[in-house]
């Protein structure tokens, strides 16, 4: 009989610094602010290989990568409908329903192939890109993987993929 183990990796440095909006059903926005996201992770096998689960100085640095390609960025969702996303020169331009014009240079813009900019959308963009980079790398795949995205102390979303 096997038994599902699990890690659950949390660094200090799986952190990020980002600004963003949220753009809502209606049309209407928040106003750009940013928050220090702190990210943890946690993978499930449904046995051990070689008496792990998978190892922790491999999917540290991946998760590290995941979070610094996020940080001191303005996150937008590319696939709002309610966002007009095109390029001026070097920078992004950013029209909202009420008519808020962003130029923003493109290098400190990341565009997310998410609906919103929600912590709980931000995790599964995270899980997914985890999920890739580890399975190119190493040909693993874990039966379930979670994601943790807190915006502040005390306030998180956790997104949950299984296979």
């Amino acid at each position: 009989m096997s038994l599902p183990f699990s890690i659950k990796v949390y660094k200090q440095y799986f952190n990020f610094a980002s600004s963003h909006f949220m753009i809502f059903e209606n049309g209407t926005r928040e106003p750009l602010h940013g928050h220090n996201y702190r990210v943890q992770v946690r993978g499930e096998a449904p046995s051990l290989e070689g008496d792990m689960v998978f190892d922790f100085l491999d999917i540290k640095p991946i998760v590290r990568e995941v979070c610094d390609s996020l940080d001191h960025k303005l996150l937008i969702p590319k696939d709002n409908k309610h966002l007009k996303i095109y390029t001026d020169r070097k920078n992004y331009v950013i029209e909202t329903p009420d008519e808020s014009h962003f130029s923003i240079p493109q290098s400190d813009v990341l565009l997310l192939p998410i609906l919103n900019t929600s912590a709980e959308r931000i995790a599964v963009y995270i899980c997914d890109e985890i999920r890739k980079k580890v399975t190119q790398k190493f040909g693993f795949a874990f039966n379930s993987f979670e994601v943790e995205v807190e915006e502040t102390p005390g306030q998180s979303a956790v997104y949950l993929h299984r296979e």
